[in-house]
């Protein structure tokens, strides 16, 4: 996404449309859009190509973002695990690990980053009804390891609204659902998650349309993504008007939800019922 949104800048600069650049590396206007947008791979040929047609003749300019296409085309660590992932979920999957900043309202169950493992385990039964045990471990092992992201050194801001829907609806038997109330008590405490419950006794909310995750990056060429998770597939929306607002139904929900000490008070609260 970063060289794709340098070679967008440098395009426009220039004045070169889509379809110019598509002919210069024989290839179409949706190739290019696709390039933009971080979502193919690079070929160095093409790079190099495009460069020369933006006028990018400095040596160590061309040399910088040639390398940075070739660590573009690095495979991830989540790409051992393709076996058990959907076709839509390794994109998101290096967008949270390369966002500084993860906002979340979630609806339906306990977030991935906050699942403990036998939580996540009773959640990935329930989505994959049929598979066999080693495919659940491996999809549980692949949640975990996306976890390790959340308490790392340079880990992002997470901060989550958890509609208490999912905090009643169980996955699980009741050791389990108190194991995962107390996770979050716990994981509500470090000093990079903001986590606030909204209770059912607010009524209706901001978050009608359902569960959504806002993706944040610490380079400034990058634009905010919002991903929504389909049945079938995903949807991953970066243009500034579809970011604006579920930027502010996020904010409506912090603002309508109680504050995190609150909230950690009623899971507290769930606790001691359980």
């Amino acid at each position: 996404m970063l060289l794709g949104s340098q070679l967008r800048r440098l395009r426009e600069t220039r004045g070169i449309t889509r379809e110019a650049a598509g002919y210069s590396i024989r290839a179409s206007e949706s190739k290019i859009s696709r390039m933009e947008l971080g979502r193919v791979s690079f070929k160095t040929r093409d790079v190099e190509d495009l460069l020369t047609l933006y006028g990018i003749t400095d040596g160590q300019e061309r040399t910088s973002l040639l390398s940075l296409a070739k660590e573009a085309n690095v495979a991830g660590w989540w790409h051992s695990y393709s076996d058990v992932l959907p076709s839509w979920f390794p994109t998101y999957v290096g967008l949270e690990g390369a966002a500084s900043l993860i906002r979340v309202y979630e609806v339906q169950f306990v977030h991935g980053l906050l699942q403990t493992e036998d939580y996540a385990r009773a959640v990935v039964r329930r989505g994959m009804k049929g598979a066999g045990e080693a495919d659940v471990e491996r999809r549980v092992a692949l949640r975990l390891e996306r976890q390790k992201h959340l308490v790392a050194e340079n880990a992002p801001e997470f901060h989550i609204v958890l509609d208490e829907a999912a905090l009643r609806r169980p996955y699980g038997d009741r050791g389990v659902m108190r194991g995962q109330l107390q996770h979050l008590v716990e994981m509500s405490e470090r000093p990079n998650v903001r986590l606030q419950i909204m209770p059912f006794s607010f009524g209706g909310h901001s978050g009608e349309s359902g569960a959504f995750t806002l993706l944040s990056f610490p380079e400034s060429d990058l634009s905010d993504v919002v991903y929504l998770e389909q049945l079938t597939s995903a949807l991953y929306l970066d243009k500034h008007e579809d970011v604006t607002q579920y930027e502010t139904a996020l904010k409506e929900l912090q603002q309508d939800s109680p504050g995190p000490d609150e909230s950690r008070d009623l899971l507290r609260g769930l606790l001691q019922l359980s």
